[in-house]
C-alpha cells in the first residue's frame, strides 16, 4: 500500500487543484537530439507516449507543458494517466501496448521491469539531468550499475507545520537548529502553553507509517543515502546501531515526559488525519505547537484554515524544515514519479521528450498543482505561492534526497515495521524486540 502517493493525489484534486495553471510562464523552445547516448538513435514518427499516475490536475499540467515542447519539435506528445498504475501498466507490457516512456509512483516497480527498459545512457546524456538533481535522485533506479530511470516530479515531508499566531502570542520562534528544536520543546513545556508535538500515527491498516517516516528521516540525516539504500535492503539491520541512533533521536522528540499530549499510547490510537490541535487554544484543550508530516497534510487541516491558505494567508498556518541533528547532514525524505523507456522504443523523438521531462523545465506549470521539482537549478519563483516556495526550497537546499524507504522495503517488512513501531510507540514493546521482529521478516 503506497499511502503517501494515495494521500498525494488526494492533495491535487482537493487542495491545490483550484489553482490556476498559468500561473506560471515560460515557453518551450527546440532541442536537438542528445550530444551522447542517443546520437545513433534512428529518426521517430513524430508521435511520443507517456503513461503515468497522476491525479487529474497534476495531468492537465504535464500534457500542456508537453505540448508545448511538442510544438516546438515537431512532436506529438500523449500523456495517459492509469487509474491504478503498477497493476495497469503490467497489463499493458502483457498485451503489447506499452508507451514509449513511463512513470513509476515507486522505483521498485520500475527496477522489478528493468529488462524491458533501456538504461538511459543509450538514449539520452544522462550527466544533464545528473548536474542539477539533488544529490540521491539519481540513484533511486540502478539496476546492476546501470540507470534506468530518472525523476520528473518529487513531493516532500522533511515538513514541520506550525501555526504561526500561536508562536506570536506566546513569544516562540521558528528553530533552524535541532538544538533551537529542543530548547523549543523545553520551553513550552515550561511554559505550560501546550504540546511541542501532535503526532497519531494511527491509519487503520497502515498505522504506524507517521512513525517510520520519523525514523527514516533521521536513518537519512545521520548516515547518509549510502547505509539509507542498504538499510531499506537488509543489508543494516533494524537492531543496527546506525537505526537505533535513529529511534533514539525520535524518541528524544515525541516519546519523552509532555512531548505528545497523551505520550506514546495517544499517538498509538490518534489519526494522523486529526489537526484540530494545532490550531486549539490552550493546553487544557490539547493544543499542540507542531506536525511534522508531509505537504499533503494541508488536505486535513480544518475548512476555515484550508480557506486561508487558498487565498494566501498564513496566519495560522505555515512551514518550515524539519532541521537535522547536529551534526547530520540535512536530509530530505520524500517521494515522486520516475520515468523509464521501455525497449524497442527509443528513437530520437523518444530521446528529446525525454531529455525534456528530466529537465527543471517540464514542471513550470505543474508546481500548481503541488508537485515540487527533485532539481536544485529549479526557478523558485515559479511556484504559486509562499509556502509552496519554501517547501521547494527545502528541497533544492537538501544535502541529499532519500526516498520513502518503508515503502522500498519487502512488503513483510514494511507492514512489521509499522506493527513493530506502533508496540514500540505504545509503550508495549521496546525496540530491540521490535527490530528484531522486523528484521525477521527479511528473506532469509
Amino acid at each position: 500500500m503506497n499511502k503517501k502517493s494515495l494521500l498525494w493525489s488526494v492533495v491535487s484534486l482537493l487542495v491545490l487543484g483550484s489553482m490556476l495553471l498559468s500561473a506560471c510562464g515560460g515557453s518551450a523552445t527546440a532541442t536537438q537530439a542528445p550530444a551522447s547516448g542517443g546520437s545513433g538513435l534512428p529518426a521517430g514518427d513524430g508521435k511520443v507516449t507517456i503513461f503515468g499516475g497522476y491525479g487529474e490536475a497534476q495531468s492537465a499540467a504535464f500534457q500542456k507543458a508537453l505540448t508545448e515542447f511538442g510544438k516546438a519539435n515537431g512532436i506529438e506528445i500523449t500523456f495517459t494517466s492509469l487509474a491504478t498504475f503498477d497493476t495497469d501498466i503490467k497489463v499493458k507490457i502483457e498485451a503489447g501496448q506499452e508507451p514509449d516512456i513511463a512513470m513509476w509512483p515507486q522505483p521498485g516497480g520500475l527496477k522489478n521491469l528493468a529488462d524491458q527498459l533501456v538504461p538511459l545512457d543509450q538514449v539520452i546524456d544522462v550527466s544533464i539531468p545528473q548536474s542539477t538533481l539533488v544529490p540521491g535522485w539519481d540513484k533511486l533506479a540502478v539496476v546492476n550499475g546501470k540507470i534506468y530511470g530518472l525523476p520528473v516530479s518529487a513531493n516532500m515531508k522533511t515538513l514541520v507545520f506550525y501555526n504561526p499566531s500561536a508562536f506570536k502570542a506566546h513569544g516562540y520562534t521558528v528553530p533552524t537548529t535541532d538544538t533551537e528544536l529542543t530548547a523549543l520543546e523545553e520551553k513550552i513545556k515550561a511554559d505550560g502553553s501546550g504540546y511541542p508535538w501532535c503526532a497519531g500515527i494511527e491509519s487503520g491498516g497502515a498505522t504506524g507509517w507517521p512513525f517510520t517516516d520519523w525514523v527514516e528521516q533521521y536513518v537519512l540525516d545521520y548516515n547518509g543515502p549510502e547505509v539509507y539504500a542498504k538499510w531499506i535492503t537488509g543489508q543494516v539491520d533494524f537492531a543496527s546501531p546506525e537505526v537505533t541512533k535513529a529511534v533514539d533521536e525520535v524518541s528524544k522528540h515525541l516519546l519523552a515526559d509532555g512531548e505528545v499530549n497523551g505520550g506514546g499510547i495517544s499517538m498509538a490510537t490518534d489519526s494522523f488525519q486529526d489537526t484540530a490541535p494545532l490550531f486549539a487554544d490552550g493546553k487544557a484543550n490539547g493544543q499542540c505547537f507542531m506536525l511534522r508530516q508531509g505537504s499533503f497534510i494541508t488536505a486535513f487541516f480544518p475548512e476555515n484554515i484550508q480557506a486561508e491558505l487558498k487565498a494566501g494567508d498564513y496566519t495560522h498556518a505555515d512551514v518550515f524544515p524539519l532541521p537535522a541533528p547536529e551534526g547530520a547532514q540535512a536530509g530530505v525524505i520524500g517521494g515522486g514519479d520516475i520515468a523509464a523507456i521501455f525497449k524497442g522504443h527509443a528513437d530520437q523523438d523518444v530521446a528529446k521528450v525525454a531529455a525534456y521531462i528530466f529537465s527543471p523545465d517540464v514542471l513550470k506549470y505543474q508546481v500548481a498543482t503541488g508537485d515540487i521539482s527533485p532539481h536544485k537549478t529549479f526557478d523558485l519563483s515559479l511556484y504559486p505561492n509562499a509556502m509552496q516556495k519554501k517547501i521547494g526550497a527545502a528541497m533544492a537546499n537538501a544535502a541529499v534526497f532519500g526516498f520513502d524507504g518503508s515503502d522500498q522495503m519487502v512488503a513483510e517488512v514494511n507492514a512489521e515495521f509499522w506493527a513493530a513501531g506502533t508496540d514500540f510507540v505504545a509503550g508495549r514493546s521496546s525496540w530491540a524486540d521490535a527490530a528484531k521482529r522486523i528484521d525477521s521478516k527479511y528473506p532469509q
